[in-house]
């Protein structure tokens, strides 16, 4: 469990199982959410989405829940194995907690579960309509990197790196 700083209160970042309630509730409000983003884009290129993109519950090497000092559930972040690597997934914040540090808790959970299990880097994919998250990662130490499988069918795909210490 890992508490950081959120304004005036407390944000507390829980490792979960990835069938826990609330990790299932954050990740079908963030697939409500990119859906309609993306909507046109989805629409004009059926069959867009490549294999891989969907988690299977087998490669989530870590998976956590950001709950404010209230004990709400606003925000997740989950580690899945790609080949040899660890990539990000999932990191999503309630509307209503955005600009208030929890992204930046969830990345810092999901940082230090990355170092336990061992990895040296952190790997990610978003994408051109998430200019937000592109500039978190940028500001957070992320660098970009070439498009890396399975994303390289996605137009306006953004990939990154983040060195561990």
């Amino acid at each position: 469990m890992t508490a950081f700083a959120k304004g005036a209160g407390l944000v507390t970042v829980r490792p979960v199982p990835w069938d826990d309630g609330a990790a299932v509730a954050l990740r079908q409000a963030m697939t409500e959410e990119m859906g309609a983003r993306y909507a046109d884009l989805l629409a004009a290129t059926p069959g867009l989405l490549p294999r891989g993109m969907d988690v299977e519950p087998e490669t989530v090497a870590y998976s956590g829940v950001a709950y404010s000092a209230e004990g709400l559930p606003v925000g997740h972040v989950a580690l899945r194995r790609l080949g040899g690597e660890l990539e990000l997934k999932r990191m999503f914040v309630v509307p209503s907690h955005r600009g208030t540090r929890v992204a930046r808790a969830l990345l810092a959970a999901a940082e230090d579960a990355a170092r336990a299990l061992g990895a040296s880097r952190i790997i990610l994919q978003t994408g051109d309509r998430q200019p937000d998250a592109v500039r978190l990662y940028r500001r957070e130490g992320y660098t970009p990197v070439p498009i890396f499988p399975p994303y390289e069918r996605l137009a306006g795909s953004h990939c990154f790196e983040k060195l561990l210490s």
